[in-house]
């Protein structure tokens, strides 16, 4: 086994010949950060510290850990071991793994940069598949350590999961998709009324993360929920794309309305979809190993057996996407639903159709009401939704649902452009008791009056409210309700404002005056308060490049003067930290001769050590010398 420095020193010669894809994959996986690193003797040097082998080995599965941990028994004081050894060994200890397992793991922990290749010759395409491997010193350190620190040591890593012995109830597929099903339809039920509400009004975010207040208690109403259940339902919607931050606000994205339109399974197997994307893959690996178990707390003791070292931390990352499984109807009472197995393990399309089978039927029908309420017997499907909502107002999302027209409605419908005749086509067409006269009426009355009140901009500037009932001008002018938009009258009669004509325009609107959109001929002009949000802005540069490009810069490929200052780096390391290296010389019949020497000064294009085998000294012009390697 090397010693620290030897570690550093060969640990730096592979991450050197590492191509830019996997090396970003190993400084992702380690979580290093760029301050303090210059060249890769920094990077390896950074990657043998005991806290960042510490953080790599809490992520770590407890079969990877034992491979780990047996492979720093076999090669304390050798020269490696292969895959072969290793499996061996691990059965000896009660913990059987197949050779090809085994081999994986190695080639993994290699990646991760806790274990390296043994000096024998192998290529790096090879060494995963023939080569021997070696645990680096730091990282044995590390796990010999454990004991002393709570944490397992190698005979109790090899032993097999006992689950506690108790009574396991059986579980009810039948009960359990029936509840699984329940929670799916009030989630994505929810979800609609939130995207809603984002449509209509963006949402705050505040600058130490989360929703306003006020907004928080909005978007609570609208979704009739209490605030509590917010921040997961909010975030089912950010994860499927139906809601981005954008300047601050969140606000509905483009692919709002047609996740709107679309059928309730078709809805919620995107929200699962998303749900399943968003794992990470080791949670993911988890999941899907026990869809035939319950997610209970014994479910909880295992993932606290099979990652010894994550503690808290796995523990956290689990429950929190239990959690939102349980919402999703992903699981049910702690139990996979069935369409929750399917989706683990074959995909969001079975699984939504596995659910489909579940949710309730949708209706296309519903009953007017001579009190103005809309009631909707079953869930009204989303595309006679979607279009009532322009007209109505809902009450109440669920299995029955309830929507009330009012003149504010009516008003907001015919702003989208909207007729009282499309409106009452649309209405008697889904309606199973007609159009109440009450309805008849309020929808006439509207039109009647719809324009009263007009709003336009002057050259884009100002906005300006005209009407051609001065008492009902006047009523604006007053109106407390109103005083932010700070009217003024000009000469012209008009009323004019700072803000924008939709701020105008949607203040009024949701004031009940029968307000109408103009253009600069005075024709009216439908207004969609809707707005999406823009695309995202470029992801700020990743602090991962930065540290490649840094690398790269202090050791650009290929050229020879490169390679000679590798090679010059690499011996006033050994000098620094009094190794024992391997020379390779070429003398001058142009062979080649390797020394093993002991470093003990470099300067003046020549390196001065002690020959360990002639027990003599040396001097050798630097030029002479063709690569260097750490000894075992």
């Amino acid at each position: 086994m090397q010693t620290t420095s030897s570690s550093t020193l060969a640990l730096a010669g592979r991450l050197r010949t590492l191509g830019d894809t996997d090396l970003g994959v190993l400084l992702r996986a380690r979580a290093v950060r760029a301050s303090g690193i210059d060249d890769f003797f920094d990077l390896a040097e950074r990657l043998l510290d005991g806290s960042s082998i510490q953080a790599a080995l809490t992520t770590l599965d407890r079969p990877s850990l034992t491979t780990l941990a047996v492979l720093g028994q076999l090669t304390s004081g050798s020269d490696g071991a292969d895959a072969a050894a290793v499996a061996a060994r691990a059965a000896a200890l009660g913990s059987p793994v197949a050779e090809e397992t085994v081999r994986e793991q190695l080639s993994a922990l290699t990646g991760l940069a806790l274990v390296g290749a043994a000096p024998d010759g192998a290529s790096p395409e090879n060494q995963a598949a023939h080569g021997r491997f070696v645990a680096w010193a730091e990282v044995v350190e590390r796990l010999n350590e454990w004991p002393a620190l709570g944490l397992p040591s190698l005979e109790q890593l090899a032993t097999p999961w006992s689950a506690p012995a108790r009574a396991r109830a059986a579980t009810d597929t039948a009960a359990t998709d029936a509840l699984a099903a329940e929670h799916a339809f009030a989630t994505t039920m929810a979800v609609v009324e939130l995207v809603a509400e984002h449509q209509h009004e963006p949402a705050r975010e505040l600058a130490k993360g989360g929703l306003s207040l006020p907004d928080l208690k909005r978007l609570a109403t609208a979704a009739n929920i209490e605030p509590e259940q917010i921040p997961a339902l909010h975030g089912l919607a950010v994860r499927a794309g139906l809601v981005a931050l954008e300047s601050g606000q969140w606000v509905a994205t483009a692919d709002a309305a047609p996740w709107m339109l679309l059928s309730t399974p078709a809805m919620w197997g995107r929200l699962a979809d998303a749900w399943l994307a968003d794992l990470p893959r080791d949670v993911r690996d988890l999941l899907a190993d026990h869809t035939s178990d319950r997610w209970d707390d014994e479910f909880e003791s295992l993932v606290s057996w099979l990652y010894p070292a994550g503690g808290e931390w796995m523990r956290e990352r689990v429950s929190t996407r239990v959690r939102e499984a349980e919402l999703l109807g992903i699981i049910a009472g702690a139990a996979p639903s069935s369409a929750g197995m399917l989706l683990l393990n074959t995909g969001a399309d079975a699984a939504a159709a596995a659910m489909a089978r579940l949710l309730p039927r949708e209706v296309e029908q519903v009953y007017l009401q001579h009190d103005l309420s809309i009631v909707s017997p079953g869930p009204l499907a989303p595309r006679l939704d979607a279009r009532l909502r322009t007209m109505a107002t809902v009450e109440s999302h669920a299995l029955a649902s309830s929507y009330r027209v009012s003149l504010a409605s009516v008003n907001r419908a015919l702003s989208l452009g909207e007729t009282a005749e499309s409106i009452s086509a649309f209405l008697g067409d889904i309606s199973l008791t007609g159009i109440p006269q009450p309805l008849a009426y309020l929808i006439a009355d509207a039109s009647v009056r719809y324009g009263l009140v007009r709003v336009g901009s002057d050259n884009g500037v100002t906005s300006y409210v005209r009407s051609t009932d001065a008492n009902l001008l006047g009523a604006i002018l007053v109106d407390q309700a109103l005083s932010a938009l700070s009217l003024d009258r000009s000469d012209d009669g008009r009323l004019l404002s700072r803000y924008d004509e939709r701020t105008v325009f949607w203040s009024l609107s949701e004031a009940r005056y029968p307000v109408a959109a103009e253009d600069a001929s005075g024709e009216i002009v439908p207004v969609s308060r809707q707005r999406a949000a823009s695309p995202l802005p470029p992801a700020a540069v990743d602090p991962t490049d930065t540290i490649i490009e840094r690398l790269r810069e202090a050791s650009p490929d290929a050229p020879q003067d490169n390679d000679r200052a590798w090679l010059e780096r690499q011996l006033d390391a050994a000098v620094k930290g009094r190794l024992t290296i391997s020379v390779t010389v070429t003398v001058q019949d142009g062979s080649s001769v390797d020394y093993l020497l002991e470093p003990t000064g470099l300067g003046g294009g020549r390196l001065r050590a002690r020959d360990r085998k002639a027990d003599i000294e040396r001097t050798l012009p630097l030029s002479h010398i063709t690569s260097v390697s750490g000894a075992v």
